[in-house]
């Protein structure tokens, strides 16, 4: 009996997608601006200024009443979250529940107009990789 011809392997592009990048950026953006109320840099990169302290609101009944003020909780960073955790994790938890409608719609329709403007704008894309990219050979392709 025959051997069997093996199939050639398909080589896979190495080329990295800049349509492909933008759509994952924007995803970031979409959840670090609804979670931490900054923009995927800024969390990277943002000051550590989240901090607590107790803050007498009040004498009643012979004794001193106390809140709990944070401050900073309005852009929360990678610093904020390393230096205190439970207050970052907190208002964290605190955005997202009151940002999660917003967050799944803006994800909606991110993924909805990168979908569509794919499909729409196929042939020009094409053209752009095979005509500008492939021979430059920079390994990014739109």
């Amino acid at each position: 009996m025959a051997r069997r011809r093996a199939k050639p392997k398909r080589r896979r592009s190495r080329a990295i997608s800049a349509l492909n990048l933008l759509e994952s950026y924007s995803y970031a953006a979409i959840l670090s601006q609804g979670l931490a109320g900054t923009s995927p840099l800024g969390l990277i990169t943002g000051a550590t200024d989240l901090t607590s302290s107790q803050q007498l609101t009040g004498y009643s009944g012979g004794q001193f009443n106390y809140s709990t003020v944070v401050s900073g909780a309005g852009v929360i960073s990678l610093g904020d979250i390393i230096s205190e955790p439970s207050l970052a994790v907190a208002t964290l938890q605190s955005n997202f529940m009151n940002n999660y409608r917003a967050l799944a719609i803006q994800a909606f329709g991110t993924r909805l107009a990168f979908k569509f403007g794919k499909r729409l704008l196929r042939q020009p894309i094409a053209n752009i990789n095979r005509n500008i990219m492939k021979p430059l050979g920079v390994g990014i392709k739109l």
